[in-house]
């Protein structure tokens, strides 16, 4: 299998990562021009599911290093294959959160507040899981990016000052998700031996592996989770299934697209952790908090009226944003 042996190369993988799960979202913002959220969720765990099988069967069984996808897939523990599955459970129960979210106040607000506190949370809970890296830079990496997720806040706050037709809804339901977010990744990173991924310990898994367990627990859990949004939505009527099978292919075809970009930045954080550790390939990676909202900004101009101050609070999440994502490469270097 493909494996990286070097830091600067694992710290790029983790940029890709985080333009990935930075983007990932413009595919449902596409989509919503004619579909509902949850019909376009249904494409995107499929598409998640899909890329993480294609690179379970190439990059994750070439090469003499280590172990192929299916020998790993044989020989795993069922306590790891358990734990990556339900790391994909609580991300899928976490990320439909984050897709409401975006329905309701935009990228540019969802994706700082919601992903930026699993940033926070999370970076926090896999550097105690699995310490790797200078503390006080991840920490103060942390610190900075904490701040930044409050001076988005503000933003849409003051963004909002004087109308009534948007709601604080959609911060609480991006907090939710943030919240259930931070936890996902821990228990995928568990089912894997980070220190050694070219004779990882007897039942352990690849990352490739682990990836694709994971996939299948987003893909099982949302028939739970998917179908109860469909009857209690955060926003709007209920739906029926029925109505996602009158979809243009084109349409189905956005939203899986949109799983494949997720699942590529996934797959790539992964092959990253070994050489980056947890928690570093964990926060670069949900730095595409940054990277979403310069979507929601620049392209989809979900600011574009808000008063200036608005428009100095995101210009400093953004300053802060970069320089803790700095500190946390440098923490690893």
């Amino acid at each position: 299998m493909f494996i990286v042996h070097d830091y600067s190369l694992a710290i790029l993988f983790c940029i890709i990562t985080m333009l990935c799960w930075g983007s990932w979202g413009n595919t449902q913002k596409l989509a919503s021009k004619t579909w509902r959220y949850e019909f376009f969720y249904w494409d995107y765990v499929i598409g998640v599911l899909s890329f993480s099988i294609l690179s379970a069967f190439t990059l994750g069984s070439i090469g003499a290093e280590g172990r192929s996808f299916i020998s790993d897939l044989m020989q795993a523990d069922p306590v790891n294959t358990g734990s990556a599955f339900l790391g994909g459970v609580i991300f899928n129960a976490s990320n439909i959160l984050l897709a409401a979210a975006v329905s309701i106040c935009g990228m540019s607000v969802a994706f700082p507040v919601g992903v930026g506190l699993a940033l926070v949370l999370g970076v926090l809970i896999n550097y105690f899981g699995a310490a790797k890296g200078d503390p006080l830079f991840i920490f103060l990496g942390v610190a900075l990016i904490t701040v930044a997720i409050i001076l988005n806040g503000l933003a849409y706050k003051k963004a909002l000052a004087g109308t009534k037709k948007v709601s604080t809804k959609g911060i609480l339901v991006a907090v939710a998700a943030g919240l259930i977010m931070a936890f996902f990744y821990r228990f995928v990173a568990a089912s894997m031996d980070l220190d050694n991924f070219a004779a990882p310990a007897a039942g352990k898994l690849t990352p490739y592996t682990a990836v694709f367990i994971f996939a299948a627990g987003v893909f099982v859990s949302n028939f739970l989770f998917n179908t109860l949004a469909m009857k209690k939505p955060v926003e709007g009527e209920k739906i029926a299934v029925s109505g996602y099978f009158k979809g243009k292919p084109v349409t189905h075809l956005v939203g899986i697209l949109g799983g494949v970009i997720w699942c590529t930045g996934q797959s790539f954080n992964m092959i990253a952790a070994e050489k980056a550790g947890a928690a570093i390939s964990y926060g670069l990676g949900q730095g595409a908090t940054l990277v979403s909202a310069l979507w929601g900004i620049l392209i989809w101009k979900e600011f574009k009226n808000a008063p200036a101050a608005s428009n100095r609070l995101n210009a400093g999440m953004f300053l802060l944003f970069i320089i803790g994502l700095g500190f946390l490469i440098y923490a690893g270097a």
